[in-house]
């Protein structure tokens, strides 16, 4: 489980770690304590995804509002 810091990782990264964990964990064939640990570097990659993320819309959004349109999101019709 050693490897680059999760801060240090690109969103692409982390998923790929993350889902690494979560097989890893699925499978249930670690001792107690390693799954411990891994359920934290799960958590850590989770939230760092999460931030890589919500920086990411809001890029998008402030592209959208130079360019005068409508930022966040809309319903959808019907709904």
């Amino acid at each position: 489980m050693t490897g680059k810091a999760v801060s240090e990782m690109s969103f692409e990264e982390a998923m790929a770690a993350l889902e690494q964990v979560v097989n890893q964990l699925e499978r249930g064939e670690v001792a107690l304590e390693e799954s411990i640990a891994l359920y934290e570097r799960g958590a850590a990659l989770k939230a760092h995804c999460a931030a890589k993320l919500k920086a990411a819309e809001e890029k998008v959004e402030l592209i959208r509002a130079q360019e005068g349109r409508v930022v966040g999101t809309t319903p959808a019709e019907g709904m």
